[in-house]
Parts: C-alpha cells; sequence; structure tokens
C-alpha cells in the first residue's frame, strides 16, 4: 500500500556483508548465510577477513557442503582455491538438508532486539519448515512467531478478487459490469469495467500516489471522501490501454463487494473464506479491534529501529487492509488451488495473465491477472504477491505444480519476496533449471565502459552506471553502489545477486536501454538523455535554501550540504538535486525535475517539479 513499496516483486534483493567480520560464534551463519544467497562478494570478504574456509557452519556441516547443496559452482569453485578441503566435504543428495540451510540463512538477518519476520514452507499443506524470527513488538520483548499476525498490505488484493470472483458464480455481478453501475456518476465510469480494475489496467490514479497522502493516514477516513478524492484525479490513459498499479482500483472493489453482498467488506470474507477454511488469525485490521498478540511495525533509523508511521486502515480497505499468519495463508493457498474458494473456471480466470495493448507489468516479464502476479523462477511458474505498508511487507507465493507454498511476514524492512526465493530454491532445486553461472569475462575489462556510463530509469528510481578506469559500478536509487563484472559482450552481472543487465544498443551503436534481468523477471529501462550534469558554482545553491508548499501538507526542503543541494519532501528521504543549468536540477535517483523559479526582484519565489509527465508548482514558504 505505501507508494513507494509498490508492487515489491521487482526490488533488488542484495545482501551486503559490509560490516567488519572478526572470529566469533556468529561468523558460519554469516558464510552460510552468504553462500545460500549466493553474494559470492560476501563469500570473499569474509574469507579475507579471516574466516576460516574449514570451519563447521553447524554440526556435520562445511562451507563447501553448503555451496553443492545450492549449486553454485563459482562459490565451490572460490571456496577450493582459498584452501577447503575436498576430504571435509560430504556427497548430500540435491534438495537434502533444505531445514538446516533455512534455519543457516534466516537466522544471519536477525540481530538481538530487533523486530523480525515469520516465514512458512509448506507441501500439500504439510509444513516443511516453519518459523518466526527476532520480535513482534520489541519494547516488550514479544518474539515472531507462525501464529503472529502481521499487516500483509496488498497480499489483501487476492482476497478482494477472490470476493468478486465469488460473487460473479454467484450470479450478482460480471467482471464485465461498467464501473459506473455501482458509481452512477464516476468519471469515464461507463468505459472502465470490474475486468480493469481487478487487472489494473483502468488508468484510474492511484490514489496512494497523491501529493500529501501520508498526512492523514494515521487518523480514520470515510470511505466515500476516498471514492470522492479518486474521482477528482484525471486518469492515467484510457481505460484498458496499459497497464499501471492503481490502489484506488482494489479500494473501489472492496466497496463494490459491499454494495452487492449487502454485507461488509469484512463480513463477506470471513463468512466465504475465513471461517471455512479455518483463518481464525485472519481479518480486516481496525482502530480499538486490533488482533491480539499482533506485531508492531517498525522503520530502521539511525539509531536501530523505530515505530513505523501507524496507518489506520480504513485508508487502504480491500487494497491492502487485512492481518493474517503465515499458517492462515498457507491455508489460504491451499484451499484456493484445492477449488474450496473458487471453482476452476473462476481460478483459471484469476490466474489468467492480462496483456494490455501497451505493454505487461512496468516492461517486466512478470504478468499480472486479477491479485495475483504470474512469474517464472528458474522454470517454474509461480503465482505471487508482495505487500508493504510503513513497517510491515509481505510476501506469499505458491508453485502450483510442485505444490509449494511459502510466505513470508514481516515488521521492518527485510525484503520478504527475496527470502522467499531462497527457501523456494532449497526445496525445490531439484527441478528447477540451472543457476546462471558468474563467470567473469577475462581480458576485456574497460572496453567500451564510456558507452555504458549513464542514468536509466527503472520507474520506480533510476539506475546510475559510472565508469572507475578498467571498473564498472552500478547503483539503483538509494541502495548501496556496487561493481558489475563484464560477462562479455554488452552483458554484465553483479556478484552480490543473481542478476544481470545487457545495454542494448540502437541501429548507430549507441547504448539506449538495459534489459535487467532478476527472479525470473526482465525490466526494460530506458537511458536518460536530458539529464546531463553541468558545473555550476555552489554559492548559487544558498539562493534555493527553504521550503516549498505542494499542498495538502507537503512541502519540500531544500538543504545545502557543503557542495551538494539537497530536497527532502515530507516522510521521504533526503535526495541529491544534480545541476542541469544554473535554475534547472534534477533527482539523482529519482526520474524527476526541479526548476527554481524566480519573481520581478529575482528572488526565488517557488519551484516547477516535473514528474510522470506532470507538473507541479510549488511557491515558496515564507
Amino acid at each position: 500500500m505505501n507508494p513507494r513499496l509498490l508492487p515489491a516483486l521487482l526490488a533488488f534483493a542484495w545482501i551486503v556483508c559490509s560490516q567488519p567480520v572478526a572470529a566469533g560464534q556468529g561468523d558460519g551463519r554469516r558464510l552460510a548465510s552468504a553462500i545460500i544467497e549466493g553474494n559470492i562478494d560476501a563469500v570473499e570478504t569474509l574469507l579475507d577477513k579471516g574466516v576460516d574456509v574449514n570451519a563447521l557452519l553447524v554440526e556435520g556441516l562445511w562451507a563447501l557442503d553448503v555451496a553443492r547443496v545450492c549449486g553454485w559452482k563459482s562459490i565451490e569453485k572460490l571456496l577450493l582455491e582459498r584452501g577447503a578441503k575436498k576430504a571435509n566435504a560430504k556427497i548430500f543428495p540435491p534438495g537434502t538438508l533444505a531445514p538446516e540451510l533455512a534455519d543457516l540463512y534466516l537466522s544471519n538477518d536477525i540481530a538481538k532486539g530487533s523486530p523480525g519476520f515469520a516465514v512458512i514452507v509448506s507441501r500439500n499443506g504439510k509444513e516443511l519448515f516453519c518459523r518466526g524470527y527476532g520480535l513482534a513488538r520489541v519494547k516488550e520483548g514479544v518474539v515472531a512467531g507462525p501464529g503472529t499476525p502481521f499487516r500483509i498490505g496488498s497480499v489483501t488484493k487476492q482476497f478482494t478478487s477472490a470476493a468478486i470472483l465469488k460473487l460473479q458464480e454467484e450470479g450478482k455481478l460480471s467482471v464485465s459490469d461498467r464501473l459506473s453501475k455501482f458509481f452512477p456518476g464516476f468519471p469515464r465510469g461507463g468505459e472502465v469495467t470490474l475486468h480493469h480494475l481487478l487487472s489494473h489496467t483502468s488508468g484510474i490514479h492511484s490514489y496512494t500516489s497523491a501529493p500529501g497522502f501520508l498526512k492523514g493516514v494515521t487518523k480514520p477516513v470515510k470511505a466515500a471522501r476516498l471514492v470522492e478524492q479518486i474521482t477528482k484525479a484525471p486518469f492515467d490513459f484510457g481505460p484498458g490501454e496499459r497497464f499501471k498499479y492503481s490502489n484506488s482500483g482494489y479500494f473501489l472493489l472492496g466497496l463494490i463487494v459491499e454494495k452487492v453482498s449487502g454485507r461488509s467488506y469484512a463480513e463477506y470474507l470471513e463468512e466465504k473464506f475465513f471461517r471455512p477454511l479455518g483463518m481464525k488469525k485472519t481479518g480486516l485490521h481496525r482502530r480499538g479491534f486490533e488482533p491480539g498478540g499482533e506485531a508492531l511495525g517498525y522503520t530502521r533509523s539511525g539509531k536501530g529501529f523505530e515505530r513505523a508511521v501507524n496507518w489506520d486502515m480504513s485508508w487502504a480497505g480491500g487494497a491492502g487492509a487485512l492481518y493474517s499468519t503465515v499458517r492462515d495463508l498457507d491455508r489460504w493457498n491451499e484451499g484456493l488451488f484445492a477449488l474450496k474458494v473458487l471453482n476452476k473456471k473462476s481460478l483459471e480466470l484469476a490466474l489468467t495473465p492480462v496483456k494490455p495493448p501497451g505493454g505487461g507489468l512496468e516492461g517486466s516479464k512478470v504478468s499480472y491477472a486479477y491479485g495475483w502476479m504470474i512469474q517464472s523462477h528458474r522454470g517454474l511458474r509461480a503465482v505471487a504477491h508482495s505487500g508493504g505498508l510503513h513497517g510491515f511487507q509481505s510476501y506469499l507465493a505458491r508453485y502450483p505444480e510442485q505444490k509449494l507454498t511459502v510466505a513470508v511476514l514481516a515488521n521492518a524492512e527485510f525484503s520478504p519476496g527475496a527470502k522467499a526465493r531462497v527457501l523456494a530454491e532449497l526445496w525445490l532445486s531439484t527441478v528447477m533449471e540451472p543457476r546462471l553461472e558468474r563467470e567473469e569475462k577475462k581480458g576485456i575489462a574497460g572496453k567500451n565502459y564510456e558507452d555504458y556510463a549513464g542514468r536509466y530509469d527503472y520507474g520506480s528510481g533510476v539506475m546510475t552506471v559510472e565508469r572507475e578506469g578498467d571498473r564498472l559500478f552500478a547503483q539503483l536509487g538509494l541502495q548501496p553502489r556496487f561493481e558489475i563484472f563484464s560477462a562479455g559482450g554488452d552483458e554484465f552481472f553483479w556478484k552480490v545477486v543473481e542478476a544481470r543487465v545487457k545495454f542494448e544498443r540502437d541501429n548507430s551503436g549507441k547504448v539506449t536501454r538495459i534489459l535487467h534481468t532478476q527472479g525470473g523477471s526482465v525490466i526494460k529501462a530506458p537511458r536518460l538523455t536530458r539529464q546531463v550534469v553541468v558545473k555550476v558554482d555552489p554559492a548559487i545553491y544558498d539562493a534555493y535554501v527553504g521550503r516549498y508548499d505542494y499542498g495538502s501538507g507537503q512541502t519540500l526542503t531544500v538543504t545545502r550540504d557543503g557542495g551538494k543541494l539537497m530536497a527532502k519532501m515530507t516522510a521521504q528521504p533526503k535526495l541529491q538535486l544534480l545541476p542541469r543549468s544554473k535554475k534547472d536540477f534534477f533527482f539523482k535517483v529519482v526520474n524527476a525535475e526541479i526548476t527554481f523559479v524566480r519573481g520581478p526582484g529575482g528572488e526565488v519565489t517557488g519551484v516547477e517539479h516535473l514528474q510522470g509527465g506532470k507538473t507541479i508548482k510549488a511557491p515558496r514558504l515564507r
């Protein structure tokens, strides 16, 4: 639901070992986690800092065992080069040791006294692995576990979708019905269908992206007021023209469930789904009626973790207001795919990817259906969805042909999608396609590297590629900067994560975009050519320092940090502005521009903010 967290399936899963490593009890877990993740850079760093390549990670398990079981031949080669003894290693059948490796991997992520997460892996309803790590409530010291309720954010959408399809089975509506049938007078409501809402192809602007949205989320809101806000926003495109994730569509669908069923959204889900499936710890999160023992949400700060913005979930509705546990989500998946939730025809419809004329999910090979994302994971079909709120992240996946469910619920930033993929690989590696080996192409370092340097638009952020001598570095948004290595031609890979990029050229040989492959997805990121940094005297920045009013309580605060100009939007991180001219600037990590406007007397009176094809004029606050 958090507009900065939608959707998390395409987010990067960087795993970094940046802190000094001293010999000690945690070394084995750190090394095991880096191997399981496939982070060869972290493995190398740990070995460089003195971790014993021949130390037992846990009883009877060596580093070489882990690399072999996980199928990381490049890491196995590195360990042998660093002195790993073949005589120590055992022959384990592929796919074995999954619970032991899962615990090694997950326990490495949790510091004492920190928030945490709960996970489950099951097949055919039988639990293969189900544990909690860290704390559900930090101050009280309450541990997180399989029965801990977490807010699940946008994983809610599949429940809303299922409710609409159940009502269709009951003959009470059709996905081809027009929005105007349920909301008379809604702008262009005669063009928008429930199909468009379910598949994020309606063009209705997402209300969570509106300026000032975060200002009121801690207090209750009436649904009618939110609907009014949604109706006032211009459409992003014509209904059915293309895909764009919109919380507005699912908020409206939740209200349609109420209008058609004659029950509240919570009552309908309880009667049709939760009670029949035995989901006793799942429901609509309401202020004053919070589930017992629920996890509280936290966010990272300079001092560790602090309480996150506490949403009143009336702002989320059918788009993201549910809470659940990993065990309940497993019951849901088992019931859904056993046709206990929807009939076969409805389930097939729910999981059929929608292909609008304008393209799929933000240029990716991942496809969106009705509240579920359909993707490929090393050759296997995966049906999944992620969720994000301030202080909460969630991920629920099903591998239908293997009848495997993986769920991860977290109450801080712990990359549940990345964790779920690693867990799935531990249990399904024998039926997955082989891993792509990451061997650096020798003898071509630095060749044509100047062609690649630049900025590439990933939609949710900007990838900056920079050359330093015969080395190439890449940084996406506010994530850490890492070196990428040549795989030959125009293709490069990361050592810290299983991902690679191919730089595509036009007919003249100029690099025009990136094809980024990671986790079964391909992101097409065009090169940004308009935004070129020019040299200016940093002294001019002083005239721009101040606060600018974006309306609805949102302000942009511009500060000078030595020779840098920085800008911070309300409730968002401080970002660097780079000069395109003396008055025109662009954000380093976001595809957005700022022009400082001067009045008749030459004094700066405001800014014009261009982003996503829209311009916001914000006067300076005195």
